[in-house]
């Protein structure tokens, strides 16, 4: 058995050096919660012997009980073997992220007291689950388990679905009628122009990340609603767009919207970042900012029909992390999924994570495997600082078999972790404190940290004779592993480990080897 001892003195020689801190200034340099970081943009070097970072993603959404749960009014016990059941399929396919919907219409499915409990969950809005539970804390404490992030999915401005069941006195469009205007295809829709509608969203998510261990908060693409849902008519705002125009206001229609939007965007980033800096903001809208950027795309126009100035939100790092839907296809002439994202890179000037959408429900054929693996490929070789993909949706991963087995056995044969965020914390944890024994042909590894709270996961890098390092990645928990000391026949002996441990961002601890005699 072997001991390191010697990393003993050099922890007791930063908590002495901590103790005699006299200056907030130095007392920063040694606080690790995020408010005493240093806001520095520069990525922290663990020495690891490669790069393991991937950002790998699936949505998981509840509107019109779409992937979970299967219907409303499922058991608890339902309920949760079916959450368990997807989560376990992103551990077990070498995912790190899930992002889960918990606001589909002005509702939660979570406990709230600003919005009603979802239809979606119970079978009638305002009903909370019997016996009661809070599905969004069953959901991150499981995904932290399974060692995947979870980012809390939100619709900032929808108010009720047509699949939404009955309205209830609960809903906004009872409670709040004067936030709210019906579209012809059934749907209400809170009006985004006005204060109330914004407070009362960015309520909402200061209430998650406030009360919940989340990863992230997320947006997808609906900001004002497509105009199909109003059958190609204008948004019916008139009163306040009159409300404005008579208090001296001097904006265009659509630069009016537009300002509305991209107000609600900032407060929530700097919302967010001011109570919880590491809790991540992404945003996925629709794939294409305008028809001609770049010159050959073609297709729907969000900035002129959402007035979602998506250009703007990346431009100006309003986001952690960017995730425009390139729901097309590689070759697709018009709106060609490797173009889309080299403009979209074009405009990443704050070099936030690019980590595209992609639509994986394209059948359960070889060319649909063909096309998902080109687009993951596409995106490593396009993006290869902070590489990452998001999968619309969990519905055809579990779907189809062939896409499934192809990406475990190919693309994400490997576990991955998260690409870090610099901007956001690139404080390292303290290295853990190991020790192996040997018995008969077992190497038993056992280690030790002296700040737990900071650490989110480990990474154990091997390498056997004659063969390249390796890694597994483990779960927060433990603190041993077992490894075989040969393989068959005694051949490739394992001479080498090194231990990381990991935080919330993805920082790994400084790398180090020891020797296996």
């Amino acid at each position: 058995m072997k001991i390191y001892s010697f990393r003993y003195f050099f922890i007791a020689t930063i908590a002495l050096l901590f103790v005699s801190c006299k200056s907030s200034k130095e007392l920063s340099f040694f606080n690790k919660t995020p408010l005493g970081k240093t806001k520095k943009t520069t990525k922290w070097d663990p020495k690891t012997p490669y790069n393991i970072e991937e950002f790998r993603a699936a949505w998981v959404a509840t509107v019109a009980n779409i992937n979970w749960p299967s219907k409303p009014g499922l058991s608890i016990y339902e309920q949760q073997k079916e959450a368990l059941a997807l989560l376990d399929y992103l551990k077990d396919h070498n995912f790190n992220a899930v992002i889960f919907q918990v606001r589909p219409q002005a509702d939660a499915l979570y406990q709230s007291s600003i919005e009603p409990w979802s239809y979606y969950l119970t079978g009638e809005q305002g009903k909370a689950p019997e016996p009661f539970y809070d599905p969004l804390k069953f959901w991150i404490y499981a995904a932290h388990e399974r060692g995947l992030e979870l980012h809390a999915w939100l619709n900032p401005y929808r108010a009720h679905h047509t699949q939404g069941g009955n309205i209830k006195n609960t809903s906004v469009v009872k409670t709040n009628p004067e936030l709210v205007v019906g579209l012809e295809n059934g749907m209400y829709w809170m009006d985004p122009s006005l204060q109330e509608t914004q407070d009362r969203s960015l309520a909402v998510v200061m209430d998650i990340v406030n009360r919940y261990e989340v990863d992230g908060i997320h947006f997808d693409d609906y900001f004002y609603p497509y105009d199909s849902y109003n059958n190609g008519k204008d948004f019916p705002d008139n009163k306040s767009w009159s409300a404005y125009i008579s208090n001296g206001g001097k904006l265009s229609k659509s630069n009016w919207r537009r300002q509305s939007v991209n107000t609600f965007i900032k407060d929530v980033y700097t919302e967010i970042k001011k109570s919880k800096p590491h809790v991540k903001f992404g945003l996925s809208p629709f794939g294409i900012w305008r028809p001609g950027y770049p010159e050959s795309v073609v297709g729907y126009d969000q900035y002129e029909k959402l007035y979602a100035d998506a250009k703007l939100w990346i431009n100006n790092g309003w986001v952690d992390y960017f995730t425009p839907q390139l729901y097309w296809t590689t070759n697709k002439i018009g709106q060609s999924f490797p173009e889309l994202l080299g403009w979209w890179q074009t405009e990443n000037s704050k070099q936030m994570h690019l980590w595209p959408g992609i639509k994986v429900d394209l059948g359960g054929t070889k060319e649909n495997l063909d096309e998902v693996f080109n687009q993951i490929m596409i995106t490593r070789g396009m993006l290869p600082k902070s590489k990452g993909t998001v999968h619309w949706s969990i519905g055809p991963l579990i779907k189809y078999d062939t896409l499934s087995k192809g990406l475990l056995a190919k693309p994400y044969k490997n576990k991955t972790l998260v690409p870090p965020s610099p901007w956001l914390d690139n404080t390292p944890p303290l290295q853990p404190i190991v020790k192996t024994t040997k018995k008969g042909n077992t190497v038993q590894i056992s280690w030790e940290h002296n700040n737990t709270t900071d650490v989110f996961r480990w990474v154990l890098y091997f390498k056997r004779n004659g063969k390249k390092w390796q890694h597994t990645i483990l779960n927060r928990r433990n603190r041993n592993y077992n490894i075989p000391l040969t393989l068959k026949n005694n051949t490739n002996t394992l001479n080498k480990i090194g231990l990381t441990a990991v935080d919330r961002t993805g920082n790994q601890s400084e790398f180090f080897e020891l020797i296996i005699n």
